[in-house]
């Protein structure tokens, strides 16, 4: 099967969906399909090897110039290719954080208005390139924030097009007026134009069946699956040794900011060492920490400094993935307390992948996954007390954790894999075609 995937980096920060995205495409190769990961505005980044096209359509820097600039809507495509070279996105990627949500707001709708927006240039590239070079059998947006396309991928190329749900909301809802209603509308109407969707969870499809108004027939839930290589999942037996001594280590790692509840797991680590007879423990924190929210990250340090705490209190920078995993595997507990409502969570399966146990909010598609699992605790949400609580008893009770550790690893070692991932997949395309 010929697929074309195509999703779009996140300005040089690691992103759950680029990682999912990376790592489902990598899966599919493996199961004999010819599958191209298509990078938009800027190159992804991933911890795993890199399986995108070296090429980025609707470069990031071309993109801009032409929402801003009409004179560069007709710049010979030579010139804009100059724009477009990796090195130069990457660099312009640093800048990107600090772009405002006006801009932001206006450059989503123009591209959701697709044909009819100031990019309809950049468009023109992509529809050529797919129909004379890679010639899909099969196309898959991995965000219906690029739904601007499916118009006229779908009048030109004639091929079935789907699009994954695994997150849009977060952003749609972080825009200003009146730019948010505008492209929620815009997605709603290009929506037509999509033959199926692909959510990660139960919970996602439903939310966005009518978040979006979509016919819940037209969606498919397949949940995502790591690439086990490295982790404890690969090699390790299911009865794995569990730390029993001092300090116990509760770990956090996720990006670093306010929706992914960072400020929560602080305050329930301060919370836990002011109990009385609580057992000593420490924080580590690692993830990805933009230079947007360094403040953010700063206030909360401070914090455990007034507390008494800083030497318990360890941040790792994001590492690679040798990094990542030996992290992981130094931790008791992993929380990821989000305030969002979490479609995904890479993250607890990659602490599963390595027999540790989680405490998550009941809320987004941690229920289904603890249920499914029976890998974790869940807490009430925004609620430090709950969660220090939780955390307590897992640290003062060795067997329960090394029992949730391996409910955990067993989950993702028969379900929550790539190849599973693929497969689930691959069974959603074979509907359509």
């Amino acid at each position: 099967m010929r697929i074309a995937y195509i999703t779009a980096g996140a300005a040089g920060m690691f992103c759950g969906s680029c990682l999912h995205d990376n790592t489902l495409v990598s899966a599919l190769r493996k199961e004999g399909h010819d599958a191209l990961l298509i990078p938009t505005y800027t190159p992804i980044t991933t911890d795993e090897e890199d399986v995108s096209l070296k090429r980025v359509f609707f470069g990031g820097i071309n993109v801009y110039l032409q929402q801003k600039f009409p004179v560069f809507r007709g710049t010979p495509w030579f010139l804009d290719r100059l724009l477009d070279r990796r090195w130069l996105l990457n660099l312009a990627s640093r800048f990107a954080v600090k772009t405002d949500a006006k801009d932001l707001g206006a450059l989503q709708v123009s591209m959701l208005q697709g044909e009819y927006g100031p990019q309809r240039k950049e468009i023109e590239k992509l529809l050529l390139w797919l129909k004379d070079e890679a010639k899909p059998q099969i196309i898959n947006l991995t965000a219906v924030l690029l739904s601007g396309l499916a118009p006229e991928l779908k009048e030109r190329l004639g091929v079935p097009i789907l699009a994954s749900l695994q997150g849009d909301d977060i952003f749609l809802e972080s825009l200003p007026p009146p730019f948010h209603g505008e492209a929620l509308s815009l997605i709603r109407d290009n929506a037509r134009f999509i033959d199926g969707f692909v959510a990660t969870s139960h919970y996602y499809a439903d939310f966005m069946a009518g978040y979006l108004r979509l016919p819940p027939e037209r969606i498919h839930v397949v949940y995502p699956g790591l690439n086990l290589k490295g982790h404890a999942a690969e090699t390790e037996p299911a009865e794995l040794r569990v730390r029993q001594t001092e300090p116990f280590t509760i770990g956090y790692f996720a990006r670093i900011c306010p929706e992914k509840g960072f400020h929560q797991a602080v305050e329930a680590f301060r919370l836990l060492r002011r109990q009385p007879g609580a057992p000593r423990c420490r924080l580590r924190v690692s993830g990805w920490l933009g230079a947007n929210h360094w403040a953010f990250f700063e206030r909360e340090r401070k914090k455990l400094e007034h507390a008494g705490l800083s030497a318990d209190f360890e941040h790792m920078e994001s590492p690679d993935h040798a990094s990542k995993v030996h992290f992981l595997q130094s931790l008791d507990v992993l929380t990821v307390p989000t305030v969002y409502r979490e479609p995904k969570g890479l993250y607890v399966l990659e602490a599963w992948a390595n027999a540790v146990p989680v405490v998550q909010p009941r809320h987004g598609s941690f229920p289904e996954l603890i249920e499914a699992t029976g890998g974790g605790v869940l807490v009430n949400p925004e609620d430090p007390a709950d969660l220090a609580r939780a955390l307590r008893e897992l640290l003062e009770n060795p067997q329960r954790r090394a029992e949730l550790g391996r409910r955990g690893l067993a989950a993702v070692r028969e379900r929550f894999h790539a190849a599973a991932m693929a497969k689930n997949t691959l069974q959603v395309y074979e509907k359509y075609l």
